[in-house]
């Protein structure tokens, strides 16, 4: 899918389409039709990454790639596609996993900790309210300190990592989202899933990687009256 880019920023996203993968056309459709950019669908078993700069943006979207057999993203890490997006981070192009995306970048190493079951045991699917924690990463400034109500849609959505990784995330700037409430209150009742600390998403030490359980895309459309995803997304089509 490709589109002429209207917008004087001259960048483009490529969505990785694993099997499985079942929210690369709704991040398609919210990056092309609402946000205006240029997106290509890339498939999991391609090596080829040569038409993208840094200055563009490789998106894992959510889903249940390969089944989510073994463990979610377990099995996408060993893709063709990953090898090449793990070289890419690794120059400081940027890459956003969302949901099992997200999963995928933790278990490639790309983000630290790891996505567990929800505390509860159960699917959960509503939206929930997210702020960002800090305006020292690019997501976080572009957000500034607005409350966004964005859709999730998971069963291991729970962020755990041990005490000395959260120590130094939180040092480095690497905590991008936490759960609030609709007032922008931080506590336990407003934790869909028992992430520790109410981690929503992060990034990586050098701030060019990003994960997050809720789905930006999802939170985009007019008619869907609720355009919150719209900032997280934008804040990726600025140059590096």
């Amino acid at each position: 899918m490709n589109i002429n880019n209207t917008h004087t920023i001259s960048m483009k996203f490529g969505i990785i389409v694993f099997p499985g993968s079942n929210c690369d056309r709704d991040m398609a459709y919210a990056l092309q039709d609402d946000l205006k950019q240029e997106v290509v669908m890339l498939w999991h078993k391609d090596r080829d990454l040569s038409q993208f700069t840094t200055d563009d943006c490789i998106v894992l979207p959510g889903g249940f790639s390969y089944g989510d057999y073994l463990r979610c993203g377990a099995l996408a890490k060993f893709s063709p596609m990953m090898e090449q997006v793990i070289e890419f981070a690794n120059r400081g192009g940027k890459v956003l996993g969302v949901c099992n995306g997200f999963q995928i970048l933790c278990e490639s190493g790309l983000l630290p900790g790891v996505l567990l079951q929800n505390d509860h045991r159960r699917f959960v699917c509503k939206n929930v309210f997210i702020k960002s924690e800090n305006a020292n990463n690019r997501i976080g400034l572009h957000v500034g300190d607005k409350v966004l109500k964005i859709p999730i849609a998971h069963n291991e959505g729970r962020y755990y990592a041990d005490a000395a990784t959260l120590e130094n995330m939180h040092k480095n700037n690497q905590i991008v989202f936490k759960y609030c409430n609709e007032v922008g209150e931080v506590h336990l009742d407003s934790n869909p899933n028992g992430a520790c600390d109410n981690i929503a998403g992060i990034c990586n030490a050098t701030h060019n990687v990003y994960g997050m359980m809720p789905h930006p895309e999802r939170a985009c459309s007019a008619p869907l009256n609720n355009i919150d995803g719209r900032a997280i997304l934008k804040a990726l089509s600025f140059h590096n």
